[in-house]
């Protein structure tokens, strides 16, 4: 082991989470949310609804995302969620589900495996429309999909017309920030 210890950093890298502001728009690394996987068995749909209820977890329909206090969950495919939950809170994210949930879902930690960058601002749309196929312009606040900028596979989320979430595989932050910088560079 290093005389000094192990200490973690951020998906691009660094102690803390980077922040870069090019004209409007402000890229955001987060690195404050934990994430988990949740799929009901086969046949206990309605259980896992009804548990998720209970707690709070809204499971939101096909191309949704819906927040809640303090878990969200993104739709990623029929009958899969992406849930977030603060992380000074639920680090241990499995620990808090998995009690809930039992044996009726498969509950997978997805913290470590994605970057979550926010990308805030005006006029967000002409920024995307150099990115990606998703029309931000005529798309919903709650709005989910999947997607793909400078070919890494993302999820987009938007939030509102000034706040677009997307999560990037981990092992690609710091192409997907290059992607976004070049493209604002180019839209502002």
């Amino acid at each position: 082991m290093a005389e000094h210890g192990l200490k973690p950093l951020c998906a691009l890298g660094e102690a803390a989470p980077k922040a870069v502001t090019i004209g409007p728009v402000t890229i955001t690394e987060r690195a404050d949310v934990a994430l988990a996987s949740l799929a009901p068995r086969r046949g206990r749909e309605d259980e896992v609804r009804a548990k998720a209820a209970g707690i709070g977890l809204p499971l939101p329909g096909p191309a949704a995302a819906q927040a809640g206090a303090p878990l969200g969950a993104v739709w990623l495919t029929p009958e899969i969620w992406l849930v977030e939950a603060p992380f000074d809170s639920h680090e241990d994210i499995l620990g808090h589900l998995k009690p809930v949930f039992g044996d009726a879902a498969s509950i997978t930690e997805q913290t470590d495996a994605w970057v979550r960058l926010d990308v805030t601002g005006r006029d967000l749309p002409r920024l995307f429309e150099r990115l990606c196929n998703v029309d931000l312009a005529e798309v919903p606040d709650g709005f989910a999909t999947r997607t793909v900028i400078e070919h890494l596979g993302v999820t987009l989320i938007r939030r509102s017309a000034g706040e677009v979430t997307l999560y990037g595989p981990r092992s690609s932050a710091g192409s997907l920030l290059h992607a976004l910088e070049v493209a604002a560079v180019s839209a502002f």
